[in-house]
């Protein structure tokens, strides 16, 4: 079981991308005064991000907080590249908890001018992650509870079934606009309550019944330019 175990912890180890789907809970976008996509808001976000469970999220300066959304991950298990909805399952390696950690004020300034989000989202340590859990332990990954507390108190507590574009039809639309490889990890949106964390707070989420982990937060100390 151990030397399983390590396997799947593999698989992020040898993913080069994290593709991420905006806006696919819509009480979320709402919550955002965004409106309900009719298909995938996709953006990606860079493997440097990733933050092991008990790391410390770093707050870049001058920022004050970050925003918090939980998700769950979906991690690749094989090479994906057009692939039929009907087969897609076939191609999970496994799930994980994440968390997409967002600097608003910069991501508003990016939206307002239409630019891209990736200073907003990818990083270092914007991507807080669990342990990879077999698929084999996720029966109906549309039907889990995610829940989020920032000191104790419940930020965000949603179930997957109320996604709007489900996995299959993620990996699908995906995997035929770029190949998917091992070890890929699809963010699949957040449900409503994200919210600001600021220096000094701890954040604890998990899957009710699967896992947990929890991250404290922390300012980002940059060394001084000569």
């Amino acid at each position: 079981m151990a030397t399983k175990t390590a396997a799947y912890q593999k698989l992020l180890g040898v993913g080069t991308k994290i593709v991420a789907v905006g806006r696919n809970y819509a009480a979320h976008a709402k919550e955002l005064g965004n409106a309900v996509p009719k298909e995938p808001v996709l953006f990606m976000k860079p493997t440097t991000s990733y933050l092991a469970n008990g790391g410390m999220i770093e707050v870049p300066q001058p920022l004050e907080s970050l925003d918090h959304e939980v998700e769950l991950a979906v991690v690749i298990g094989r090479k994906a590249r057009d692939v039929a909805e009907a087969t897609a399952m076939d191609y999970v390696g496994g799930y994980a908890l994440a968390l997409d950690m967002t600097a608003r004020e910069i991501q508003a300034t990016a939206k307002s001018a239409g630019l891209p989000w990736t200073v907003a989202k990818g990083q270092d340590t914007f991507t807080p992650i669990s342990s990879v859990l077999p698929q084999s332990m996720v029966p109906d990954p549309h039907n889990l509870e995610l829940w989020l507390k920032v000191d104790g108190e419940t930020r965000q507590q949603g179930s997957t079934g109320d996604m709007m574009f489900k996995i299959p039809f993620l990996i699908s639309h995906i995997s035929s606009i770029m190949t998917l490889l091992e070890g890929d990890v699809i963010l699949t949106g957040t449900p409503q309550g994200v919210g600001p964390v600021k220096v000094g707070q701890r954040i604890d989420a998990g899957i009710t019944g699967l896992l947990d982990v929890h991250f404290d937060v922390g300012k980002r100390e940059r060394p001084k330019r000569s």
